[in-house]
């Protein structure tokens, strides 16, 4: 979690937003709140993981201030819902949902166009689209060159190789070759967005530039890594994974044998939320360590700050309360998995683009944004 000092220079304070679908509404909340708190918030270096390279983006993209920034983004998810981010009519969703069924059980499907994902996600290309104006992203390459930013990255899985591929844009970097990750300097688009955020099985692979991607999420064991080797020094990340307590952690939240929703759900959280916790930690450890070297030698490593702002709720649990509002062929769908059986929706609340729902995740955010304002001005200050 360290990167040549001597090659890269300290760029300062990156953000980095990860994944967790809906839930990156969440992010969206505390991104308003630090900005009413700090108007002049600037982070030079942004990393978007999974849905949170749309937030990535539209910052990037953005070239208004911060605060201005986190009121645009928050007006972008508030026209956001389930009809805008996948198709929910009745026959064409229960005909596309057979069809997957059919072909995973028996590899053959009566459709003559071959179906990757759960559901269709071209509304929420046309979505994002509409919402930066195009296929393009501009506005990056525009702060770019004022020198407002200084890099960002879009990270996505590589299907045909395994590879985390971080799509990235900027000065004063140099690529980076890891075990199953490296870097790729390119022009930005709306395509790498859509790649970073589709969730596997559930939404299809996204092309770009001739090869297939997907969740950003899958596979990225340090997901705090792009920024560092970007050249921050200084890290905020806004995870979307609530910490529970000891005592809340061993209660159990179903009854009885796990169904595929609870399955699932237990998946998407070991692979999207629990890992920006454990790169955290080590990051901290590898902190402890170099600090105790002089200077002379800690050779290429550097000391990296790091503030991590989570839920202050379990935003899973809160998916509950807004379940039955969702389109009925896909609120149908989702209780054949087994919904309705847990007090923690950790599946749900991944694909529940509800509008309500979306507002109170971003009503919780702000208020975690403002508790936290104080460790934001100490983690600038420093």
């Amino acid at each position: 979690m360290s990167s040549p000092s001597q090659d890269v220079p300290q760029h300062g304070l990156a953000l980095t937003l990860f994944g967790g679908g809906a839930r990156a509404a969440y992010q969206v909340g505390v991104l308003r709140g630090l900005a009413r708190a700090h108007p002049d918030l600037a982070p030079s270096i942004l990393t978007g993981i999974s849905a949170g390279a749309i937030n990535a983006a539209h910052l990037g993209n953005s070239e208004a201030t911060f605060e201005e920034a986190a009121e645009h983004l928050q007006a972008l998810w508030r026209g956001i819902d389930v009809n805008s981010v996948f198709e929910t009519r009745g026959l064409a969703l229960l005909h596309r949902a057979a069809c997957i069924g059919m072909r995973l059980a028996t590899g053959w499907a009566p459709t003559l166009q071959p179906l990757d994902g759960m559901v269709d996600s071209t509304p929420l290309r046309r979505f994002l689209e509409r919402s930066f104006g195009g296929q393009g992203l501009p506005g990056i390459q525009a702060n770019l060159d004022s020198g407002r930013l200084k890099a960002i990255a879009l990270i996505a899985l590589r299907y045909s190789t395994g590879q985390t591929v971080s799509f990235t844009a900027g000065r004063e970097f140099r690529n980076w070759e890891r075990p199953l990750r490296h870097s790729v300097r390119t022009n930005l688009r709306v395509n790498h967005i859509l790649a970073s955020a589709a969730l596997p099985l559930f939404f299809a692979p996204v092309e770009v530039d001739g090869e297939w991607y997907g969740d950003g999420g899958v596979r990225l064991t340090a997901p705090l890594a792009p920024a560092v080797h970007l050249g921050a020094d200084r890290v905020l990340a806004i995870s979307t994974r609530f910490r529970p307590s000891q005592a809340e952690a061993r209660e159990p939240r179903f009854k009885g044998p796990p169904r595929a929703a609870q399955i699932l759900g237990n998946l998407m959280s070991a692979t999207f939320l629990d890992v920006l916790d454990q790169d955290a930690m080590h990051l901290e450890r590898i902190n402890g360590l170099v600090e105790k070297l002089p200077p002379e030698q800690r050779s290429h490593l550097r000391p990296i700050k790091c503030l991590v702002i989570r839920p202050s709720r379990d935003i899973a649990s809160l998916a509950n309360e807004f379940e039955p509002r969702l389109p009925g062929t896909f609120r149908f769908l989702t209780r054949r998995w087994g919904t309705r059986r847990a007090r923690s929706q950790e599946l749900l609340s991944t694909i529940l683009f509800q509008g309500d729902y979306i507002r109170c995740l971003m009503e919780v955010g702000e208020e975690d944004g403002a508790r936290h304002a104080e460790a934001v001005a100490e983690l600038i200050a420093d």
